[in-house]
């Protein structure tokens, strides 16, 4: 064996084992009973140590100084394995491992939190996970900016200051749209009550619609959906509503999106440093696009106004024009998840603006209720009515995820430039998701995306696929031409 071929074969299997600690977290998700999670720690940071001393071992350091990489691919697998070589090298072993416990034991505090509508329950873990986070982010930073360094693991390249930029420049014509809406009446939602069992159903059909592979997946509920997994086990979760379906139906297509990014990614990469997803903006790029260009789109709401109308009967909208715009109303809420596309990235400025804070010290944990109850107040014009609408929503934090908020945003930006290049690429685009159909879009986004995995840098991926530097504009000019029509604005 090569030096490189050493390196790669410790790389799959760190892989692997990184695999099986994902599937211990979608248990604790999904299956996990409730009396578990103090054992659940415990597994959680037996296997980090493992992995922290299989990512941070000095012949790995030795490997990395004589490999050689013949092409492309074999770069970028230095490239990625280098990066979390020094990154690991940086963290302590313990402070790893006491994370991994923490962080798992939080999340089911949050839960029960989030359950009992009880801040003070949740802020004394949570004061602990940020305390661990910060001293994790120093350690990383080296010196530098502690959130900067977070944001790596989530988003390599990119900078708070350059996200801040882009927010600064969403920000005006998304309130001016969102102003403009809101003035107009708000279109009729659904009414009855749905089956829950039957929306699961319809649920799973719509994964499949969307090249979801459920021989290789499936979909479970949880309290906050999510997927999981890479390769040959991509897992999702979705939730019900007895009266929101729409809940359910675009978890899911978020999701799948998600999945298919990770089902999509080159066979010969599994179990390798590029065989996931190259960054959390690019995988948000594929689940919002899923969700909403094609989703929400007037072609797709028409298909799936007839299966729904299938499966529930009447259920209080007659035509699929009223129903495309139910489904992309634009309307007072509190919860990020169910945001529309308007609203939703003033909800994570208002997050990137709070944990930024938390994270330089500017502000305690004790007054995060306090300060996301004020600049939720200024930012929306009405107050938070209880903690799971607000501060308690969102299990992130809990789990020690700071510098991911911000990538929901970017993935959109991501999604517009995406857009923008698929409508030429398919120019029969519509008429085929009027059918149901979506294999033009997902096939494409397959081909110029979740093939390449790791394989290239978040901007240069985006490019490259979408033909334009990474850009803001043309995701606010969809939303704009998209809600000016429907609003008749």
């Amino acid at each position: 064996m090569t030096t490189y071929d050493k390196l790669m074969a410790h790389a799959r299997e760190t892989a692997a084992l990184g695999q099986i600690a994902g599937r211990l977290g979608w248990d604790q998700e999904t299956m996990m009973p409730c009396g578990a999670a103090r054992q659940r720690g415990a597994e959680m940071a037996a296997i980090e140590a493992v992995l922290h001393a299989r990512r941070s071992d000095p012949q790995v350091g030795d490997w990395l100084e004589t490999a050689e990489a013949i092409d492309e691919q074999g770069q970028a697998q230095l490239r990625e394995i280098r990066r979390a070589y020094e990154r690991a090298t940086k963290v302590p072993a313990d402070l790893a491992k006491r994370i991994a416990q923490v962080t798992s034991e939080a999340q089911g505090k949050w839960a029960a939190a989030r359950a009992a509508e009880d801040v003070a329950a949740f802020l004394p873990v949570l004061q602990e996970v940020v305390a661990l986070k910060r001293e994790e982010g120093a350690a990383l930073a080296d010196g530098g900016d502690l959130y900067d360094a977070m944001l790596r693991d989530y988003e390599p390249g990119t900078t708070a200051a350059q996200i801040a930029d882009i927010f600064d420049a969403m920000r005006p014509r998304l309130v001016d749209l969102r102003a403009a809406a809101l003035d107009r009446p708000v279109p009729a939602g659904v009414s009855g009550t749905f089956d829950e069992a039957a929306q699961m159903r319809l649920s799973q059909e719509l994964a499949t619609t969307f090249g979801y592979d459920l021989s290789r997946g499936r979909v479970d509920k949880a309290v906050h959906p999510f997927s999981s997994g890479s390769g040959d086990d991509v897992r999702i979760t979705t939730r019900t509503s007895a009266t929101d379906p729409f809940n359910c139906f675009y978890s899911t297509i978020h999701e799948v999106g998600h999945a298919a990014y990770e089902q999509g990614i080159d066979a010969t990469y599994a179990l390798t440093p590029l065989g996931q997803g190259v960054s959390m903006g690019v995988h948000e790029s594929q689940s919002r696009i899923y969700e909403n260009q094609i989703g929400r789109s007037r072609a797709f709401t028409g298909w799936l106004f007839g299966r729904m109308r299938d499966v529930f009967g009447d259920f209080g909208i007659n035509d699929a024009d009223a129903f495309y715009a139910a489904v992309n109303r634009v309307d007072n809420g509190y919860i990020r998840t169910e945001a529309d596309e308007v609203q939703y990235n003033l909800h994570i400025m208002l997050r990137f603006d709070l944990e930024r804070a938390l994270m330089a010290g500017d502000l305690l944990v004790t007054d995060l209720e306090a300060a996301w109850n004020d600049r939720f107040l200024a930012d929306f014009g009405y107050a938070v009515d209880t903690p799971s609408n607000g501060c308690l929503q969102d299990v992130h934090w809990s789990v020690g995820l700071f510098g991911y908020f911000p990538t929901y945003a970017l993935g959109n930006v991501y999604a517009g430039c995406l857009y923008q290049a698929l409508r030429k690429a398919v120019p029969d685009l519509e008429t085929q998701l009027a059918k149901g159909v979506t294999s033009g879009a997902t096939g494409w986004l397959r081909d110029t995306v979740q093939q390449h995995g790791g394989l290239l840098l978040p901007r240069d991926l985006i490019r490259r696929a979408g033909g334009i530097e990474p850009t803001e504009t043309p995701l606010l000019d969809y939303l704009e031409e998209k809600f000016s029509a429907l609003y008749g604005l």
